[in-house]
């Protein structure tokens, strides 16, 4: 019986497209410029055109309105990089919080599509670029990759 609700979990998850989803915490104390978060995406079962999607958590404590983003994959083989710098804007003129949440907000950013063949791999680099060098109020960090 488990292993048939278990093939069924299987079988959801992947007809949504879905090829890797996943969130990594940040430093209580403050994310640090130097402090990259790493994302690795196992080979792909299929090739195709992918979406990217950065999550970002944040709390209370975030002092600023913006958060900007270096995110840099390598994708194998071949080596080929892909850099981009994102502008995450997490409140309006007005001053309202952009993200969904209570206490801790939570926002999703897109990055160009990308062409990707059976069996690639992807090493997901994230850090931010931001004057300060210590960040209070980020909590988590998350990339995603579906099929488009």
């Amino acid at each position: 019986m488990s292993a048939i609700f278990g093939l069924a979990v299987l079988l959801s998850a992947c007809s949504d497209g879905v090829a890797y989803d996943k969130y990594k915490s940040t430093s209580v104390e403050g994310w640090e410029s130097n402090d990259t978060v790493t994302f690795d995406v196992p080979r792909l079962r299929l090739g195709g055109r992918y979406g990217q999607t950065i999550g970002l958590r944040t709390t209370g404590a975030y002092p600023f309105t913006a958060l900007s983003l270096i995110v840099e994959r390598v994708v194998e083989p071949g080596h080929r990089l892909y850099a981009d710098t994102i502008d995450c804007r997490l409140y309006d003129d007005k001053g309202n919080v952009l993200g969904r949440g209570v206490t801790t907000y939570q926002y999703s950013f897109n990055l160009p599509s990308i062409d990707l063949r059976k069996g690639d791999s992807l090493h997901v680099s994230v850090r931010h670029f931001m004057k300060r060098e210590v960040l209070p109020g980020v909590s988590d960090i998350g990339y995603r990759l579906a099929v488009e």
